[in-house]
Formats: C-alpha cells, structure tokens, sequence
C-alpha cells in the first residue's frame, strides 16, 4: 500500500510539473502575440488577455482535481483488499464443544470402578516346593503351569477360587495382594496354602484362622 502511495505521489509531482511548463509557454505567447479582434477597444483587449491568463489556471484547478479523485479511488481499492476476513464464530464454537465432549469422554474412560473384595474367615496353612510337602509335584512347577521363581509369593486354593484370583492374607506377603497360582488335594472349601520358599518357614507360618480379603469381580 505504500508503495502505491508512492507511486501516486510521483505521478501527481510530474504531471504539476508538465502543466507548470504548460502554463508559462501560453503565458509567454500570450504576451508576445497581439490581438487580432478588438484592438481599437483597450478594455475588451484588456479582458480578452484577462481570459487567456485564467484559462490554464482553470485547467490546473480541473486537473488537481481529478488526480486527487484517482488518488482515493486507489487507496480505498488498497484498503479493501488488505481487510483481514472475519473469523468464523459458529466454526470455532463447534471445534471447543467438539473438544469438550472428548475430554468428557477419555475422562469416563479413564475413571476405574470402585474394586469390590469380600472378607472371608479361611483356614491358612503352608507349605514349600519340596517333596515332603509337594511330593511326586515337587518339579517347581504349579497346577496352573507356572514357573517358580526365587521370592515368589502365591497362594494354592480350592477350585471356587479361579487362577489368578487375588487375595489379601494378613501376615502374608506384607500384606500385598497375591494370586491363587495352585491347588493341593487337602485344600478344599475355605482353606489355603500360603508358598513359602523353604520347609523350615512353611513350618514356622504353621495354622492360622484368618479374614483373608478376596477381589469378589475373580470370583
């Protein structure tokens, strides 16, 4: 935009400049060139130069005019072409409730249920990877197929209690939650075998009565 104010700037310089030439050549005729009509009668000779003066001035006048007229023609061209376009409010307004409605939704999804874990009163004995307590089992391998590793804790329970079905033994495991792993032919109804890695602390745990904790949704 600037440069076409330049611009016209320029154009309106050159064309005083061409008209001020103009001016002072018919001026300087005007003077130098006698009147043919009228010559015996001073005052209309007098107005008849009067006219030949003001007739360029009249013309600079129409032409200032009309540059000037061209000048705001094109700065209000200009000016509509640089107008920035409207932002459009419905669009953004369906893009924040668009965003809304998904953080409501990853937020329900990420909302857990409540665990439910029911309190049972179990007969909690134990016992270790060794023949005497595992006999012709005693491959480090339980019922479920796993694998005993060193510091592993675990539970053998009745089948009610589906593999991997977690449960809070207190004194057990510093009472973090441990999965039924096992099953063993005297442990039936509410009774458990707590794993121990050695038969001396399987012999220590002895039998105990406890309210043992179990996660009601593995039932």
């Amino acid at each position: 935009m600037e440069k076409a104010k330049v611009n016209i700037f320029r154009g309106v310089f050159q064309k005083l400049v061409n008209l001020a030439a103009f001016i002072c050549i018919v001026c300087f005729i005007a003077n130098i060139v006698p009147p043919i009509r009228n010559s015996g009668n001073p005052d209309e000779q007098e107005k008849s130069n009067i006219s030949k003066v003001d007739s360029p001035i009249i013309l600079l006048y129409a032409t200032i005019a009309e540059i000037q007229s061209s000048e705001s023609t094109v700065i209000n061209e200009s000016e509509t072409k640089t107008e920035v376009e409207p932002q459009m409010p419905e669009k953004v307004q369906t893009i924040a409730e668009n965003a809304k409605s998904r953080q409501s939704e990853d937020s329900e999804s990420n909302t857990e249920q409540p665990e439910e874990w029911e309190s049972i009163e179990m007969r909690v004995t134990a016992y270790c990877p060794c023949p005497i307590c595992c006999g012709e089992y005693s491959d480090g391998i339980t019922a479920c197929g796993y694998e005993i590793q060193p510091g592993d804790t675990f539970v053998a329970a009745d089948s009610r209690y589906p593999f991997g079905t977690e449960m809070i033994i207190p004194g057990y495991s510093t009472g973090q939650p441990v999965k039924v792993l096992d099953r063993g032919g005297a442990i039936k109804g509410n009774r458990l075998d707590v794993f121990f890695a050695t038969h001396e602390e399987a012999l220590e745990w002895g039998v105990q009565y406890l309210e043992v904790n179990v996660r009601r949704k593995n039932l």
